[in-house]
């Protein structure tokens, strides 16, 4: 019972990585644009929340600037993709070896590797946090407790905001939302920044709330997980956390495998959480549901004077 107590307590942890990340491909993506640098993002997010912790020493502060950098970086995609019209595809990949390349590079030279850092205190919701068993889920930094929040805002600016749906428009078919007088590439761009910045928030979240140090290339293929989240969420929002937090108790299991003493080889160990996304992909293949709620003009650069 208390290795299913700690099993339970600390998959939030591993979950609102994912299901940050994932948000904020989905609001990018919803806008028409394909964005596979995740990867690349959570490390931007996370070098600058360490760097700011180590300097300032405020978590808030912290995490904001792990938003800023992403978003910052997130210009670059942008341009590419929506100014120059470079292929979506080159263009995230690109992204994501240029964010590791330059991440390590700064760590090094700022002598930031493997410093430790303090996060936030956990915070228990009394009396939730004294149930037998499920406590423990109640028991969490205020990261975990505001993304809920948070998804709940994104939720409601897609479905329920004129800017929302103006961006879903964006995202279905740009030349209609054009001839009804809607900025397509301002809102491409304004959505790239801001699904960015919540991908920012994730790496932020692995640097100084989880990890609580820089460690080169850090994200370990987070970012490619939670692309393989969105499709399988198809694009809903709730869909992706619930997504998340089956990714969270994969990995939060096998901590607590290897302290209950079951030992396993770290290869397989490794291995797990994209063999569990191969399945997924390949299950939802099968469904024959994956592109049923894809935006329609995703990966597709828009052009004002070419119709279809």
């Amino acid at each position: 019972m208390d290795l299913l107590a700690s099993w339970l307590g600390n998959v939030p942890d591993f979950a609102v990585p994912y299901a940050l990340a994932a948000l904020g491909l989905i609001l990018t993506e919803r806008a028409g644009v394909l964005s596979l640098g995740a990867e690349g993002l959570l490390l931007a997010g996370a070098l600058a929340s360490i760097g700011t912790q180590l300097a300032f020493g405020v978590a808030g502060l912290s995490l904001l600037a792990g938003m800023a950098a992403a978003a910052l970086v997130s210009i670059l995609f942008a341009v590419m993709v929506i100014v120059l019209r470079v292929n979506q595809v080159i263009a995230g990949l690109t992204l994501v070896f240029f964010c590791q390349g330059l991440t390590s590079l700064l760590g090094t030279l700022l002598e930031w590797t493997n410093q430790p850092i303090r996060g936030l205190p956990a915070l228990a919701l009394w009396p939730l946090s004294e149930l037998p068993l499920v406590g423990k889920l109640f028991h969490q930094n205020l990261m975990v407790y505001l993304t809920v929040p948070i998804f709940l805002g994104v939720v409601w600016y897609l479905n329920r905001s004129t800017s929302g749906l103006r961006l879903r428009a964006v995202g279905e078919n740009p030349q209609a939302a054009d001839a009804a007088g809607i900025p397509v590439l301002a809102y491409r761009f304004a959505a790239v920044m801001a699904g960015s910045a919540l991908v920012g928030l994730a790496g932020a979240y692995i640097a100084v709330l989880s990890t609580k140090m820089w460690i080169a290339d850090m994200s370990g293929g987070r970012g490619w997980i939670a692309v393989a989240l969105v499709i399988f969420a198809r694009w809903s929002p709730w869909k992706a956390l619930a997504g998340a937090v089956l990714f969270g108790c994969i990995e939060a299991l096998i901590p607590q495998l290897a302290a209950a003493g079951v030992r396993l080889p770290q290869y397989f160990v490794l291995m797990t959480p994209y063999a569990v996304t191969l399945g997924v992909m390949i299950w939802v293949a099968l469904g024959g549901r994956q592109n049923n709620a894809q935006p329609g003009a995703l990966g597709e650069p828009y052009v004002r004077e070419e119709r279809r």
